[in-house]
């Protein structure tokens, strides 16, 4: 087997990359900004606008940037069970886990969501999973070291669809309403974290209902020509285009950790509270034995929820102390455009993890309460779990 790329960095470009709607998000004037090398909208009319638009109505999102694998092969699934720690032969065809890739040492190198398309005649179990953008070329080296011997007998194919697909959130509590029209398809009969291959815009298309909002919603990934189409119909039937900026507050609302400020590779799924996309029932993983020395101790930090009064935001990098001293970090913060009042993430030791737990947040060398309270900030009122 060839080397791991543990540490394998990220792959880096002289020049910014270029979504296929790139040039209709200039057209539209939307202010852009550099992010994991593309050259992406951070807003287009204004961040409060745009993420009141999703919580109210719908809002669409250019996620092209998005790493995009593709899978098919005998024994697909029982050759990916030992990268995470969700036990994906539970997922029917047609169904989605969220899950994390780990190290040895149960550290994430990224989080994603695999989705099992189902068995072939054949016996080719298919799949599709989606990564983050800045760890895209990582997570593939790390993918196809681990799967070097099946890739090179050809037991499992494998394919990396990145550049050459888009991939259009639409989410909000009309988005159904806004996708239907454009759509062959039923999509009142997907449940959350389900999926199914469909017409879009009279091309072929894979849609899901997932998102990372907080609310109800849908990705939807097809090739360039029918998906500046369709952004373009959606558009016209009343959808608010939404950038970057919109993103990670509606995403924060929801206590949605951000890879590489919430989570990476120093933290374990049991100190990010993601305890439950652990499935001990199944069998060995990367990182398992070190997750279980973690379940039997306790974990000595844990992410916490925390709420500030007035306009005093714990933003990230920020210190938290506890009676004056430092003992944690703030990894996101904002201003709850939904909420009114400040909301954080920030790493804490678990005797402070507690709900209720007053704290300190170190502003501009001033000290300001926060209090632990319980995540998600915000959950929409017919909410549904986040994966099956």
């Amino acid at each position: 087997m060839a080397k791991l790329p543990d540490e394998i960095e990220i792959e880096s470009a002289a020049t910014l990359a270029h979504t296929p709607l790139f040039d209709v998000a200039i057209e539209m004037g939307a202010r852009m900004t550099a992010f994991s090398g593309w050259e992406m909208p951070v807003q287009y009319k204004g961040i409060t606008q745009e993420h009141q638009a999703v919580r109210q109505g719908v809002g669409i999102f250019d996620i092209s940037h998005m790493g995009k694998f593709v899978f098919s092969g005998v024994g697909l699934i029982a050759a990916l069970q030992p990268l995470v720690p969700s036990d994906l032969s539970r997922l029917q065809a047609g169904q989605a886990q969220y899950s994390v890739l780990l190290n040895a040492q149960a550290g994430i190198l990224d989080d994603l969501i695999f989705y099992y398309q189902g068995e072939t005649d054949s016996g080719e179990q298919q799949g599709v999973m989606i990564v983050n953008a800045a760890t895209r070329t990582r997570d593939k080296a790390w993918i196809r070291a681990h799967l070097e011997p099946y890739l090179e007998t050809g037991t499992i194919q494998f394919q990396d669809l990145s550049l050459s697909k888009v991939l259009i959130a639409v989410q909000g509590a009309q988005a159904v309403q806004a996708l239907q029209m454009m759509v062959q398809e039923d999509l009142t009969v997907l449940q959350p974290f389900e999926h199914l291959d469909a017409t879009v815009m009279g091309q072929p298309g894979f849609i899901a209902r997932t998102g990372y909002t907080g609310e109800d919603g849908f990705e939807v990934m097809v090739y360039p020509e029918a998906g500046i189409a369709l952004w373009r119909a959606l558009l016209a039937a009343g959808a608010v285009p939404c950038g970057l900026g919109a993103r990670d507050t509606l995403r924060l609302e929801a206590a949605m950790g951000l890879y590489g400020q919430d989570i990476d590779a120093t933290t374990t799924p049991l100190e990010a509270g993601l305890g439950w996309v652990v499935h001990w029932d199944k069998g060995d993983f990367l990182g398992r034995s070190v997750l279980e020395q973690q379940k039997q101790r306790g974990v000595e930090r844990k992410l916490v929820g925390l709420k500030s009064e007035g306009r005093n935001i714990a933003r990230h990098g920020y210190p938290i102390l506890y009676k004056g001293e430092p003992v944690g970090v703030v990894t996101s913060g904002t201003l709850s455009p939904t909420l009114g009042y400040p909301v954080a993430l920030g790493y804490v030791p678990t005797p402070l993890a507690q709900v209720g737990q007053v704290l300190e947040v170190e502003i501009r060398g001033k000290l300001y309460p926060t209090t632990v309270v319980k995540r998600p900030f915000y959950r929409r009122p017919t909410a549904s779990p986040i994966a099956p």
